[in-house]
């Protein structure tokens, strides 16, 4: 298979050289580098142009006439890509010399995923491993506690497990993901998982593929948790979406997560770009579902404090679905 990477990158020129290397560095090569810059004023264009001028049939350089901002400078980038497999890559972290030759394997072996994200290692600026658990451990997490993987309902639901950097998809899936729909907060990530796990494409390995470097300057964090048993069993609960055993906390925080999912797909239907208003449809009207029967237990469950919080969600509108 012809591998792309769709690498985005703005004023990266601290980490940019270690990731370069990294990439041109694997088992199994790549083919194509396509690199969309969104008008760095650091060094970062002459440090491409370095790597381009070495690999000049593999480096291919596109300077943004006007800032895109991450979710449209990736989705020219992948729209770029001639590959049959596009790997998505930020600028400041480093690929394990195995990554591309594992991905490759698992598309091989599993015909009919579409999308792949890989586990990874958590490192500080100096590229030191930095010990916690991820929001990448969170499949294992569920399945170590006998619970039943639903990607889908995680990522719509909950909340996205999906990250960019440790990403790869097959190019087939472009005319499911492009262009991809602008909203705050939300990413290009989230929406290719969503799509192609709406359709039972998407797959989770447990293989340690990608090194995410957490620094002061990333555009998007947040993946790293404390390494502790109370840590674990709180995720699980977290991420326990059918439990018939939760807390008032629990509770509070499953319904402010549907509220926030039903208003963010609310949103992304009135976007010109979303070319897939059927899966923000269903997930409206599964939010609709999961709220008032949850809200019910709970009402039942927790009389007092349910009381309580109705009244505090009148004003703050924390927990509302009509």
């Amino acid at each position: 298979m012809k591998i792309s990477v769709a690498l985005c990158t703005y004023n990266g020129e601290r980490f940019l050289k270690a990731q370069l290397d990294s990439i041109f560095d694997q088992t199994l090569p790549v083919n194509e580098i396509i690199i969309c810059d969104d008008g760095s004023t650091d060094q970062t264009e002459a440090i491409l142009r370095e790597y381009q001028k070495k690999h000049p049939e593999t480096v291919k350089i596109y300077i943004n006439g006007k800032n895109l901002k991450s979710v449209k400078n990736f989705e020219k980038a992948i729209s770029l890509c001639t590959g049959e497999i596009i790997f998505l890559c930020d600028q400041d972290d480093i690929w394990e010399k195995e990554k591309t030759k594992k991905f490759i394997t698992y598309f091989n072996d599993f015909p009919s995923i579409q999308a792949i994200c890989s586990n990874g290692v958590i490192i500080d600026n100096d590229g030191n491993p930095i010990d916690q658990l991820t929001i990448w451990s969170i499949p294992e997490l569920l399945r170590e506690a006998g619970i039943t993987v639903d990607y889908f309902n995680i990522i719509a639901f909950i909340e996205n497990i999906a990250t960019g950097a440790g990403m790869a998809f097959r190019s087939s899936l472009r005319k499911d993901i492009l262009p991809i729909p602008e909203k705050s907060g939300f990413h290009h990530d989230e929406w290719i998982a969503l799509v192609s796990s709406h359709e039972n494409g998407f797959m989770f390995i447990e293989d340690q593929l990608l090194r995410y470097r957490v620094h002061d300057n990333q555009q998007v964090g947040g993946v790293g948790y404390k390494n502790t048993d109370s840590t674990r069993k709180k995720l699980i609960r977290h991420f326990d979406l059918f439990s018939a055993q939760k807390t008032f906390s629990q509770y509070k925080k499953f319904l402010k997560r549907l509220s926030e999912s039903y208003q963010k797909h609310l949103e992304l239907i009135s976007r010109q770009e979303n070319i897939h208003t059927d899966i923000s449809e269903g997930i409206i009207q599964q939010c609709k579902e999961l709220f008032h029967f949850h809200r019910k237990k709970m009402k039942n469950k927790f009389p007092v404090r349910f009381f309580i919080l109705t009244l505090a969600d009148y004003f703050s509108k924390k927990r509302k679905i009509p």
